[in-house]
Order: C-alpha cells, then sequence, then structure tokens
C-alpha cells in the first residue's frame, strides 16, 4: 500500500494499513502475557473512572444502558449487560479450558501437588464469606457475602510478573492452580446463590444442546461453522433460563478434550492460544470500562469506610484472603502428606495469599448480581471492590519485590559459589 501512495504523487506512508500476519502475531502474543493483559485491564478501569468522573458521566452512563440485540430472543438488553453476561462467558470458557488442562495434564492431576493450592482456593473463599457475614450479620447486605471471594487472575498475575524474574516457577504455579480453582468456586456461587428463578424448558435444551456439542468434540468434527454457532445457542439458552450465562462458558471450555488419539497437538491448549487473547485484549477491558465507572465523592468514599457492606468488602478481600488463602495451605500441609512444590517457603505462600485479596473482575459482577445494577449498595460495594484491590496489589507487591530480592541475592551466591568451585 505503501507503493501504491507514492505512486498517487508521493503522499507519504500510508497510516491505517490492513495489519500483515506478522502483526497480527505479535499482538496476539503479547495479550497472552499476562502483563499486557493486566496493563489493558488497568486502562479500562481507569478510563471508565475518568469518564464518570467528568462531565462525560452522562454520555457514559448512556452507553452503559443502550439496548441492542433481538427482543424476540429476550436478547434486548443494555450493553453493560452484554459485557457481562456475554464477553465474561468468553473469560469464563477460557477458564474453563485452564482447568481441564490442568486436571488431565497439569498440575492438578497429580493429587499431592494439586492439594495444597486447590485447598488453599478453598478457604480464601470461605474466610472472606465468613469475615463479610460476622461484619453484615442481620442486615440486608449479607446478600453480598460472595463478593469478596474472587481473586482476579489477570491482574494477580500481572503484578507477581511485573515483580521480577527471580521467584521461583513454582509460585507462578501455585498461583494459576489456585486461581483456576476460584474461577470455578466462583461460577458455582453465582449459579447456585445468584439464580433467583430457573426456567426448566431452556435449562433442559442448553443440557441437550451440551450434549451435542460434546458428541461433536468426541467425533472430532470441530468446523467453527459447525461449534461456534451452537456453543452461542447454548449460551443464549442459558441465559434465558435464568442461570447466570457465564455458566455456559465454563461448561463449554470443559467438554473440550485436551488430548486425542492420533493428534500430536492439544485441542483444549490449541483453542486457549487462539482465544486467550480475545479475552484478555478485548472481553476482560470492554467488562471493566462498562462495570467499573463509580461516581467517586466523599460521600461515598465514606459510606465505603463506615456501612457494613463497604467494610465488608474491604476486610474480606485484604484480610479475609490473606488469613483464608494462608491458613488453609498451612493446615493442610501440616495434617496431611500434602507439601510445598520444590523451591517454594511459607513467605511466598503468604505473598500469593496477600495477592489473591485482588478482586476485581468477577467480584464487580457479583456486586450487581447481589445488589442490583445500579443501586447504591452495588455502587458502595463496586467503591470497596477497588479500593481493596489497589490495596492488595501494593501490599503483595511490596512482599514480592521482598521474595525476589532474596532469590536474586541467593542465586548470585550459588554463582559465586560454583565459580570459586570451579577455579
Amino acid at each position: 500500500m505503501q507503493e501504491r501512495g507514492s505512486q498517487r504523487g508521493g503522499a507519504g506512508p500510508v497510516l491505517f494499513r490492513r495489519p500483515g500476519a506478522r502483526e497480527v502475531r505479535v499482538v496476539a502474543d503479547a495479550l497472552r502475557a499476562e502483563t499486557a493483559g493486566g496493563a489493558l485491564l488497568l486502562a479500562a478501569t481507569v478510563a471508565a473512572l475518568v469518564l464518570a468522573n467528568t462531565p462525560a458521566r452522562h454520555a457514559y452512563y448512556h452507553l452503559q444502558h443502550v439496548r441492542v440485540g433481538p427482543a424476540a430472543l429476550g436478547l434486548h438488553i443494555g450493553v453493560a449487560e452484554w459485557a457481562a453476561d456475554g464477553l465474561l462467558a468468553i473469560f469464563f470458557f477460557v477458564a474453563g479450558l485452564e482447568l481441564k488442562r490442568e486436571l488431565v495434564a497439569g498440575e492438578m492431576r497429580h493429587v499431592s501437588a494439586a492439594l495444597v493450592p486447590a485447598v488453599a482456593a478453598v478457604g480464601g473463599m470461605v474466610g472472606p464469606a465468613i469475615i463479610y457475614l460476622i461484619i453484615n450479620a442481620g442486615h440486608p447486605t449479607a446478600r453480598g457475602w460472595a463478593i469478596p471471594c474472587a481473586t482476579d487472575v489477570a491482574f494477580a498475575l500481572a503484578v507477581l510478573a511485573v515483580t521480577g524474574r527471580f521467584l521461583p516457577a513454582a509460585l507462578r504455579a501455585f498461583l494459576l492452580t489456585l486461581a483456576v480453582v476460584d474461577d470455578i468456586g466462583a461460577i458455582v456461587v453465582i449459579a447456585v446463590a445468584y439464580t433467583s428463578s430457573i426456567k426448566v424448558a431452556p435449562l433442559a435444551a442448553a443440557i441437550a444442546a451440551l450434549g451435542v456439542f460434546w458428541l461433536l468434540q468426541r467425533l472430532r468434527i470441530t468446523h467453527w461453522w459447525v461449534t461456534v454457532p451452537l456453543a452461542v445457542v447454548i449460551w443464549a439458552l442459558v441465559h434465558d433460563s435464568g442461570v447466570h450465562a457465564t455458566v455456559a462458558g465454563v461448561a463449554l471450555g470443559l467438554l473440550i478434550p485436551v488430548t486425542v488419539a492420533g493428534e500430536t497437538e492439544s485441542p483444549a491448549e490449541h483453542l486457549e492460544h487462539l482465544i486467550r487473547p480475545v479475552s484478555a485484549g478485548f472481553a476482560v477491558p470492554a467488562f471493566a470500562f462498562l462495570s467499573a465507572g463509580l461516581t467517586l465523592s466523599a460521600q461515598s468514599l465514606q459510606q465505603v469506610f463506615t456501612g457494613r457492606g463497604g467494610i465488608g468488602v474491604l476486610a474480606g478481600l485484604v484480610a479475609g484472603k490473606a488469613i483464608g488463602v494462608f491458613g488453609a495451605a498451612y493446615l493442610t500441609a501440616t495434617f496431611t502428606r500434602a507439601r510445598l512444590s520444590p523451591g517454594l517457603s511459607w513467605a511466598d505462600v503468604f505473598a500469593v495469599a496477600v495477592l489473591s485479596g485482588i478482586g476485581f473482575t468477577v467480584s464487580l459482577l457479583i456486586s450487581d448480581l447481589a445488589f442490583g445494577e445500579g443501586s447504591a449498595r452495588a455502587t458502595v460495594a463496586k467503591t470497596a471492590v477497588v479500593l481493596a484491590s489497589l490495596l492488595a496489589s501494593v501490599l503483595a507487591f511490596g512482599l514480592l519485590v521482598v521474595r525476589n530480592r532474596h532469590y536474586r541475592e541467593l542465586r548470585a551466591a550459588e554463582a559465586a559459589a560454583a565459580a570459586q568451585a570451579g577455579a
């Protein structure tokens, strides 16, 4: 296209040309890295907060509530609801793929290796819920008990990735296993605790369609023009049933095979490789942009620090997560034969426990499910989620920097010892 521009009078390079395969591949690979996805999520959140606290707030709120979609199918809904029900289904589809891979070929296939982080994830959900319920017992805000239970894997992995390159690889594996179990726990909570009524007919149809999807996977009929429309139909049926539509994403991910006889490439890994950039680069940031726009004021911040709901979220995410994750992991290792992965120490686990207090994406979703989108209680809960996630990020970053320095010095000492022995 540059040559064409030159032939038309030397107008210079074309600014907006179609990206080539190499550019697309570079962008996709960048989005598969935790730092890129976390950076986009942070940028989308900041943009939403800026718009919601400037004269542009009216245009922002109008965008959230613009209704699109076919009314005949019950899908004439607001853009923000499309983001929560549709885009997050992509995120949970990737989570389902991760869980399937971990169960079949990853750390979780070995009970001894998976037990500590898996139980830690459960503790990281139970601990915050207990703290929240203690603070909110007997109050209408008790319905939000699940808000501080979720960990945002994109933010958490991004903080871990930028901390330093000397941290042991087992630390990332621990966090990944914890996050996968946490995501599935969040889906179970959403499906059970925040489903008010269920329509049997569309739910039964969705289950039948999932059976067809499973059969197609077994027969290796995986043409996109067959599986993608079927997946959309399943999502629409689950949405219509009253169960939160993100459950469809996890269910579909779990039905993708990890290994297939005669094939060298794992179908689950191949799909995860293709879809993760869409999830990290568009779905999750778009949801954050449409959900995190909170109008901040002295009064709203005061409600976070004085109201039961806000205090429960803050205490649940910052303290409950750290206590729950670390306590469950320590007790499991103490009273069972399970052990930490080689190379990890309990100081590393505590740093990850604090890091798991970043409960952004799913916590924002549950805030709306618990109290109603746009309600005063949901706004307070979301504000508390943002503040608690920021605080947990800062605390975890400090702890991980200390651990990174420890491992850097340890490696330097080992290198010096090896050099002295060689001399």
